[in-house]
């Protein structure tokens, strides 16, 4: 054999052997919080409500065989609006920021969200936001990427790992907060006051409002100051904030316990995904070396023969069988780091306990129903109210409420 055709297949083999190597992800620019430059006037301040977010499509079952945790995904759909109400609360610009299990008319403003992508590696958020007068602020898609020494870059619980994309949100809402006048700021509270008074006694309160083709609602006219059902309202009202204060704190608690095993857990499969993708590339590399040196043997003994090719030959094949069955066990390493993968989210999964709270004797344990008991209570505050005004009873046997709207899909 020609010496260029020698080194040629040790070139080769030298290029396919060798592990590529290269920058995964490429992180976001840094985003700084927008803080308020001063106290803001209580008149300047709207109430916010954060709804656990949808945890996304992908939690059906048999996603976890494509990497996703259905129990997990559930976790971060609360995780994450705690976070969220967390880097907003820092800023100033908000009056009472609270996580809730459902929609809800004492809120001024209304932040949902969908999970597109939650992997370690990648946080993808679908986020939209609107008023209490239906009038819509956004709708946007945030992504950020990670690699696992970024997981070192955090405080516990006041900076997440992707804590630019958190700020990027909280920076958005407090932008659009920033443009609305002072009588829009008064419209909001006003519409958020009635709605929730007419979702109480529409037949009392609906005709202060109206709802346009647009969804916006209007104003049409105002009950006096001293209105003494206004005042039973507004004392109910009071009720539900308790309320969701409540579970608020219930959800402080779960963020506070689920900081570490969730930290931990994303930095591990941050790690085992590349793993996991450097040994395919390795394994993929190491067959096609294999088939080439085989192939290799194979045309040499037909074009060349002889017995002084035999020793190559045999070299080549020898080698070849062994670059292939070094793919191959590549190949079931890869599977070991799938399985240790999907032991990590069982791992973190039995770390994350469901907690009881208790509300005026009512027990309520927040896990997957909490929007059913969030839903049951609220029509407890109607039956209170009927009860305090005379007006009649309702029924107040507790039923599974309807389906949220879910969050626009991108």
């Amino acid at each position: 054999m020609k010496p260029s055709l020698r080194l040629s297949l040790a070139t080769l083999a030298c290029v396919l052997l060798g592990a590529c190597s290269g920058i995964e992800h490429k992180d976001i620019e840094p985003t700084s919080i927008s803080m308020a430059d001063k106290e803001l006037a209580e008149s300047e301040l709207l109430d916010v409500g954060i709804e656990t977010f949808n945890p996304g499509a992908e939690v059906e079952e048999g996603a976890a065989e494509e990497g996703v945790f259905p129990d997990i995904r559930k976790s971060e759909a609360r995780y994450i609006p705690v976070h969220l109400k967390n880097t907003m609360q820092r800023t100033g610009h908000w009056g009472a920021v609270r996580v809730i299990p459902g929609r809800s008319e004492a809120t001024d403003v209304l932040v949902t969200g969908k999970i597109l992508r939650s992997d370690g590696e990648t946080l993808e958020l679908a986020i939209d936001a609107r008023d209490a007068t239906g009038r819509h602020w956004f709708s946007h898609v945030y992504e950020a990427s990670k690699d696992a020494g970024d997981y070192g870059k955090h405080r516990r619980g006041e900076e997440d790992p992707f804590q630019d994309l958190y700020n990027t949100i909280a920076n958005d809402l407090a932008k659009h907060k920033a443009s609305l006048t002072s009588e829009e700021f008064k419209n909001i509270r006003q519409v958020s006051e009635l709605r929730f008074a007419a979702w109480l006694a529409p037949d009392v309160f609906g005709p202060y409002l109206t709802e346009g083709e647009d969804g916006i609602w209007t104003v049409k006219r105002l009950p006096a100051g001293d209105d003494p059902m206004l005042r039973r309202v507004l004392n109910i009202r009071e009720r539900e904030y308790m309320l969701i204060d409540t579970l608020t704190a219930h959800y402080d608690v779960f963020y506070a316990n689920m900081w570490d095993p969730y930290v931990g857990w994303r930095k591990f499969r941050s790690e085992e995904m590349a793993a996991l993708r450097e040994v395919e590339r390795k394994a993929l590399t190491r067959k096609i070396l294999g088939g080439a040196l085989i192939a290799g043997a194979i045309a040499l003994d037909i074009l060349v023969g002889g017995n002084n090719t035999a020793t190559l030959r045999n070299v080549m094949l020898v080698g070849g069988a062994m670059a292939v069955k070094s793919g191959i066990d590549l190949g079931g390493q890869a599977e070991i780091h799938e399985d240790a993968i999907r032991e990590l989210g069982v791992s973190f999964e039995s770390e994350i306990k469901p907690l009881v709270v208790e509300v005026d004797g009512e027990t309520v344990e927040l896990t997957g129903s909490a929007e059913v008991q969030y839903a049951d209570w609220r029509r407890l505050l109607k039956s209170i109210y009927f009860t305090e005004t005379g007006l009649g009873e309702i029924n107040v046997k507790m039923e599974k409420p309807a389906e949220p709207e879910p969050a626009p899909v991108y």
